[in-house]
């Protein structure tokens, strides 16, 4: 478009495109030839991109158009290039401008002559022609008026509204009423863009099967609510529409909070709450938030439930591993406060039994054996207890182990990298297998004191899927290597030996095995093995 039409007056905009004509060679009795035409495909292509504009501007000016049917009045529709994609009146009048070259299809620039659509597009504004304005002889007796309309906010004109009319029916409140009818599809297309923008965060927020939503106005009356919400919450019946309207105050579980925004209308965020669903205890965090609408003013109050029940039970695993370290450093206690002595009262009995025939010696032989027994069964407080076996992915566990272990990681300077290269379903307790890559991460950190990295990946071989944990910490001897896994058995001056014994049980109850390899100063590799077949715990 020329710049230059924008700054000129209507006047002007006229005498320059008539003149144009005249210089181009226009004959003004005739219709000009060779006007540019979309092809059908074309044609189609366009008018579904204007869809929704054409619609808005049918409902309009279909109205409009019932208002003065006696009047001969035809409407047409173009894009921002001047093609005409729609025509709308009288069918007798659209017969008759079609006749003078004005159908679907055809560009009304300025080769076609003086004419409204393609001035209005040029001057980016209204634009009327009365009569003696157009160029051509067979105009000279219409009445043609153009606007402008833009489309979601753009600058840029999206095409014109166009209405003509015999010369004796012109009158200027046609331009005002063209106007409103440009205004009101361009505010209802504001109006479309913005409550899509919102259909796709209720979407969002109320479709999700992650979060549960409560929305509520500022009386505490429920406006708003998700399945996942329903469910969390126990609300029976479960029929969203029968809670809308009633209050969240009788919500025992949420409403004490709800009330609290009202009132003090400040954020209530992360507090963790418990709620039997089904009769399990599941844990959840909520926040509660005030809502203002645009104008700043307390409008609505939304409330937003997000499960941490695996996150729970992640750290109650950390907690048990913590409890089972406990309880390893007082099993060490007690072997070496009762098992050396047991040793010696053993071994003088023997030699007394050499030299005279003690009276009840198998029998206290016995009872010794006896408390040794006792003695190795309270060492091995941290075995596996009864197992559950259920269809799961490794990597799921082990996000939900970081998840916990991570934040102690980032505190000691660990960086913790993780590739999943494959993850299928294993056969497996879960919490058991929490154990062994807590206990791994806890030695890898362990051997990491001034920070380091933690590499691990998934990956499946051979029928197992394999875990490889891979650290660049101080490493270990091949003497220490070997005696991994034995009972108390540990290089670490507060260790108790228990760690890698309880990830090998575990291994032997899930048919698992276990490979590590490590150098002095290069660090180590912790490879877990976990069979992916069914049929490895037929008859187990």
């Amino acid at each position: 478009m020329e710049s230059s039409y924008i700054e000129l007056t209507d006047e002007e905009i006229v005498r320059r495109s008539k003149q144009r004509c005249g210089d181009m060679g226009m004959d003004p009795t005739r219709f000009p030839t060779g006007m540019h035409r979309f092809s059908q495909e074309q044609l189609v292509a366009r008018q579904k991109l204007y869809l929704e504009c054409i619609e808005l501007i049918h409902f309009f000016v279909e109205k409009f158009l019932a208002s003065v049917s006696d009047t001969p009045i035809v409407i047409a529709i173009t894009d921002y290039e001047g093609y005409i994609l729609e025509v709308m009146g009288n069918p007798s009048i659209v017969k008759t401008v079609k006749q003078l070259g004005i159908e679907i299809g055809v560009r009304f620039d300025e080769e076609a002559g003086t004419n409204s659509m393609d001035l209005c597009l040029r001057s980016q504004r209204p634009i009327q022609l009365i009569g003696p304005d157009h160029y051509h002889d067979f105009l000279q007796h219409m009445a043609c008026y153009s606007a402008p309309f833009y489309c979601e906010g753009e600058s840029r004109i999206a095409g014109t509204i166009s209405l003509m009319t015999e010369l004796e029916f012109a009158h200027p409140h046609l331009m005002s009423l063209l106007r409103t009818i440009a205004d009101s599809v361009e505010r209802e297309m504001m109006l479309r863009m913005q409550n899509n923008q919102l259909h796709m965060l209720n979407q969002l927020l109320l479709e999700t099967n992650y979060y549960g939503v409560l929305i509520t106005d500022t009386s505490g009356n429920i406006v708003q609510l998700n399945e996942t919400c329903m469910k969390i919450l126990n609300l029976q019946p479960a029929n969203k529409k029968v809670h809308l309207g009633t209050s969240v105050f009788g919500v025992n579980e949420v409403g004490c909070y709800f009330r609290r925004v009202i009132d003090e209308q400040i954020e209530c965020g992360g507090e963790e709450i418990a709620i039997k669903v089904n009769g399990m205890t599941r844990y959840y965090i909520l926040d509660v938030l005030p809502v203002y609408n645009h104008y700043g003013v307390f409008a609505q109050v939304a409330g937003n439930l997000r499960d941490i029940t695996e996150m729970k039970n992640t750290e109650e695993v950390l907690r048990n591993t913590e409890k089972l370290v406990f309880a390893g450093q007082i099993a060490v206690s007690i072997a070496h406060e009762v098992r050396n002595p047991l040793t010696t009262v053993k071994g003088m009995l023997q030699l007394s039994n050499q030299d005279t025939n003690l009276r009840h010696y198998k029998l206290i032989m016995s009872e010794i054996e006896r408390m040794n027994l006792i003695v190795g069964e309270f060492l091995i407080l941290g075995k596996p207890q009864a197992s559950h076996f259920n269809q799961e992915h490794c990597e799921k566990i082990l996000r939900e182990v970081l998840s916990v272990f991570g934040i102690q990681a980032a505190l000691n300077h660990i960086v913790i990298r993780t590739e999943c290269v494959q993850s299928p379903v294993i056969i497996c307790d879960r919490n058991q297998i929490k154990q062994i890559f807590l206990n791994i991460l806890r030695n890898s950190m362990e051997s990491l004191p001034f920070g380091g990295n933690i590499d691990i990946m998934l990956d499946e071989e051979d029928g197992y899927q394999v875990i490889s944990f891979k650290d660049n910490g101080s490493g270990m001897t091949q003497d220490v290597l070997e005696r991994i896994g034995e009972p108390f058995h540990t290089t670490k001056p507060e260790g108790n030996g228990l760690g890698m014994m309880i990830v090998k049980k575990i291994l032997n109850t899930h048919k698992g095995h276990m490979s590590i390899s490590s150098e002095v100063g290069i660090g180590t590799t912790v490879k877990l093995y976990l069979p992916v077949e069914m049929s490895a715990f037929s008859g187990s």
